[in-house]
């Protein structure tokens, strides 16, 4: 947004709603903390690669699910639908696609860099934030799956964050929960992202939209019960022949629009499967706890035989083998993150005031989805660095000690870019006075800024080849001979 003056001159230029400016002390804690988290995760053997923030538009309409779908910044540009990156799961498989399949797996990769989401302003929620992260291509579980949480959780531990909770769910679950109902993919795919949905809102509302997206058949026009396709095709055919309606009116041919109908016809047939398998989910959603609660509760619902039950329990036994405190896991039914490329493992850490600071999971048809030339298994997770920052501890950090030089008159600047060049060799940072102030203005503004020392350099420091290094904190003095100043530091 811009402001104008009543004469209509202007004013400012509003920063973009959602965005945000990072000061340099900000910024300084944000690159130590950033380093923190990607030199944890490189030391579990993890690659950095770097991809563009602008992709394709379908590159992650295909999989992220209609809720981050509706966050997505897209444009078009030059005849081609473009968006800025959302996340980078997505982005870190096209690579892989693109130019990595011939490597040894698993493969691991890490990133780091920002990412656009149209997400409503908040506290440590913005529009553009940063994601630091890893991804395990090629890893089975349940070893992968317990090493990215390990991680995740490692990379908190070293940045400083502490008393955080991660809670963990499993995709199988919810799907082999539907297995038991006779439904098709379509419904029992908004089933599945309606798990979140339904703890936090109820059955009913999730009710209706299930029930809204099978449609509402024709009035006359419901199938009697025990006809297979073939013969409710037939029985369908007739009773329109007998309406005396047209079929070879339009662009389709009859045998297709019986067919379409058919399919709809079958949706409303699916309504008291729907009920049924709501009240399994309700559940399935209900059960959150420490694994000491919450596996028993899993067991009783799905069996303890469940391939999902016993995939998550071994995720388990590896977390305590790799030292996560068990204290620090809570086993989530309702947990689903939104983005429709899981498959297995789910989790989601949070800081103590209840900001996520992490999340991950499996998606073992991603790489296929994306063109890849076979099935390929995958996990992986991402840290929020803008709420990390916010949640860290941070130690008093030291900023290298800056020096103030400057130069008496025009003609002694030469000297002074000389003099700067040997303190910057020293290790140390070198502010040049650019503004031609008085000797008194220079040591005032090198005080107020914290500056650790100030050099002022004139005729008798050029002509004798040293300087009078002015020790601002200890307000001591002392002179250095110049071709001395490096080994003097």
């Amino acid at each position: 947004m811009v402001a104008y003056q009543p004469t209509g001159g202007i004013v400012t230029v509003d920063l973009v709603r959602g965005m945000r400016d990072v000061a340099p002390a900000e910024h300084i804690a944000s690159r130590y903390v950033q380093a923190i988290l990607e030199r944890t995760i490189a030391s579990y053997g993890y690659q950095m690669l770097d991809a563009p923030i602008i992709e394709h538009r379908d590159l992650y309409l295909r999989k992220l699910g209609e809720e981050l779908v509706g966050k997505v910044y897209e444009f078009s540009f030059g005849g081609r639908d473009l968006a800025l990156r959302p996340e980078w799961t997505a982005s870190v498989l096209r690579a892989y696609v693109a130019g990595m399949q011939d490597q040894p797996l698993p493969l691991r990769l890490s990133y780091a860099g920002p990412v656009f989401r149209y997400e409503r302003p908040q506290r440590h929620t913005y529009r553009q934030f940063t994601q630091i992260g890893g991804e395990i291509i090629g890893g089975l579980p349940p070893r992968a799956d317990a090493e990215v949480i390990a991680l995740a959780c490692a990379g908190l531990d070293a940045a400083g964050v502490s008393g955080y909770t991660v809670r963990i769910g499993h995709i199988g679950l919810v799907r082999e929960l539907l297995l038991r109902f006779a439904l098709p993919e379509r419904t029992r795919g908004l089933l599945v992202w309606s798990l979140e949905r339904l703890r936090a809102e109820g059955i009913e509302p999730v009710r209706e939209r299930v029930l809204a997206n099978l449609g509402t058949p024709p009035e006359g026009l419901e199938l009697p019960p025990g006809l297979d396709d073939a013969q409710a095709a037939i029985w369908l055919e007739r009773v329109l022949s007998a309406m005396r309606i047209d079929l070879r009116t339009g662009t389709r041919s009859p045998a297709e629009v019986i067919q379409r109908l058919l399919r709809t016809l079958r949706r409303a047939d699916e309504q008291p499967l729907v009920e049924a398998a709501l009240a399994q989910l309700a559940q399935l959603a209900a059960i959150s706890g420490s694994p000491a609660q919450a596996l028993p509760a899993l067991a009783s619902l799905l069996g303890s035989e469940s391939a999902a039950f016993r995939e998550l329990q071994a995720i388990l036994d590896l977390l305590a083998a790799h030292g996560v405190p068990g204290d620090r896991l809570v086993i989530d039914g309702a947990l689903g993150r939104g983005l429709h490329y899981y498959t297995g493992l789910i989790f989601e850490i949070y800081d103590r005031d209840g900001n996520q600071l992490c999340g991950g999971g499996r998606y073992d048809d991603l790489v296929s989805t994306l063109g890849g030339r076979q099935p390929t298994p995958a996990v992986g997770f991402a840290y929020g660095l803008e709420r990390v920052l916010a949640a860290a501890t941070m130690p008093e950090l030291m900023l290298p000690a800056t020096v103030l030089v400057a130069a008496v008159s025009d003609d002694d600047y030469p000297y002074a870019l000389a003099v700067a060049e040997r303190i910057r060799a020293g290790g140390r940072a070198v502010v040049l006075d650019v503004r031609g102030r008085s000797v008194k203005d220079n040591l005032r503004d090198a005080t107020r800024r914290g500056f650790a020392a100030a050099v002022i350099v004139g005729a008798a420091e050029r002509e004798g080849e040293y300087v009078v290094w002015r020790d601002l904190a200890a307000r001591t003095e002392r002179r250095i001979a110049l071709a001395a100043l490096g080994e003097a530091l």
